[in-house]
């Protein structure tokens, strides 16, 4: 497919070998490759427009300055929010999680509440509530998946009383693959007076995202898994709360004014953004999102649906194999893929598939409570993206099935 090939040719790392083989890239869940748009503005802002932000009058402040603001307005209207000031840049997903998990701890929890996490969820969105809870006396519960990693969505209302102020769940699960119903989960924890943490770190490279759609009063991810520069994320939250919430960290621009007797904190979003931002890395956002953009191309999208049906059908018709995230609506799963091989150690197969050029994931995903869940210590991990092709799925599924033999063997 043309398309697909010419947005190929935009990501050098694609055209890489290992072991003196083409380079099948199929971790993308753990991070993306970046294209040559990021590249070069990253180069760009590291050369040409290399100075602080916000602080200066000289000329290079203010195109530094240019190029990060107007990110801040590509990423608002990226995700549909409803203002500029609802967007702050953090340097990724786990930042932002704990950013809201100390900020909305401070204004809105106490002794007694309750915070809901999921049973699926990233570590990154269990340890900071976790820590919130022991700071403030809190009670944390987990809504609990299914055998088929579906989330248990009838045991929601009885989870949630007058005292649970937020819910926590991934938009994409990073182990399973499966799309929540995140627009019926906001519902139901809105009914009962609940806040909703949206972790979008799969969801924003998979899913059109519109936060005022979701009706989410917090949506996070990073950038460095939708092609951006490492180092770099976003934190949507309500503007209502976010004015609320006090700051997370207090250094230079964060600032109103300071007084021995007492500081007074910047609007928002500069009251969140304390200290040098990534000036070179966070404008990268927006060649990234633009990339994004470019992959919901129909084609596109039709490749990766052929690449979701082959791998499951191949891998649900091998009795040796146990995937993990099963839904029986395919729009509802991503082509992220994790198994188990009876007899086989799923880094051991990681290993073979390495030095056949492909690029898996092994371990636990730092999901390491659904790995208990699932009675495992680990798993194995593939994880395509819309740069990815079907010759490489069927490339996998072949090398897979050698690699499955040698350790027989």
């Amino acid at each position: 497919m043309m398309q697909l090939e010419k947005i190929r040719q935009e990501f050098p790392a694609l055209g890489e070998q290992v072991y003196g083989k083409p380079l099948v890239y199929l971790d993308n869940a753990a991070t993306s490759q970046r294209p040559l748009s990021v590249i070069r503005k990253w180069t760009e802002l590291s050369t040409k427009c290399n100075a602080n932000l916000h602080r200066a009058v000289h000329r290079l402040a203010e195109l530094a300055t240019a190029e990060y603001e107007s990110t801040r307005d590509c990423v608002r209207e990226y995700l549909n929010a409803e203002y500029r000031e609802e967007i702050v840049f953090t340097s990724g997903a786990t930042a932002s999680v704990n950013l809201v998990a100390f900020s909305f701890g401070e204004a809105f929890v106490h002794a007694g509440d309750e915070i809901i996490v999921t049973e699926a969820e990233h570590h990154s969105d269990i340890v900071p509530w976790q820590m919130l809870c022991e700071r403030k006396g809190a009670v944390l519960k987990v809504l609990p998946v299914d055998d088929r990693g579906q989330l248990r969505l009838d045991l929601l209302p009885g989870l949630l009383t007058d005292r649970t102020r937020l819910l926590c769940v991934a938009h994409i699960s990073n182990v399973l693959g499966l799309v929540n119903p995140v627009r019926e989960i906001v519902r139901t924890c809105h009914a009962a007076g609940c806040r909703v943490l949206v972790d979008g770190a799969q969801g924003i490279v998979h899913e059109r995202v519109d936060v005022r759609e979701l009706d989410c009063d917090f949506y996070v991810f990073s950038g460095h898994k939708v092609y951006a520069a490492p180092g770099t994320g976003v934190l949507y939250g309500r503007r209502e709360l976010l004015e609320q919430m006090p700051p997370y960290m207090g250094g230079g621009e964060m600032i109103g004014t300071v007084r021995w007797t007492g500081t007074t904190y910047a609007p928002l979003p500069q009251k969140f953004e304390a200290g040098t931002q990534n000036l070179s890395g966070t404008p990268t956002l927006r060649p990234a999102l633009e990339m994004a953009a470019t992959m919901r191309d129909s084609g596109i999208q039709a490749e990766q649906e052929k690449i979701k049906s082959f791998i499951i059908n191949k891998l649900e018709e091998n009795k040796k194999v146990r995937l993990f995230g099963v839904s029986q609506d395919l729009s509802q799963k991503v082509p992220l893929f994790s198994f188990s091989v009876e007899h086989c150690h799923h880094e051991d197969l990681a290993l073979i598939l390495d030095k056949m050029g492909i690029a898996s994931r092994s371990g636990q995903m730092c999901a390491e409570p659904l790995m208990d869940r699932f009675g495992v210590t680990g798993m194995l991990r593939v994880s395509f993206a819309p740069y990815n092709t079907l010759e490489e799925a069927e490339y996998l599924i072949k090398s897979l099935e050698r690699a499955i033999k040698m350790l027989e063997g």
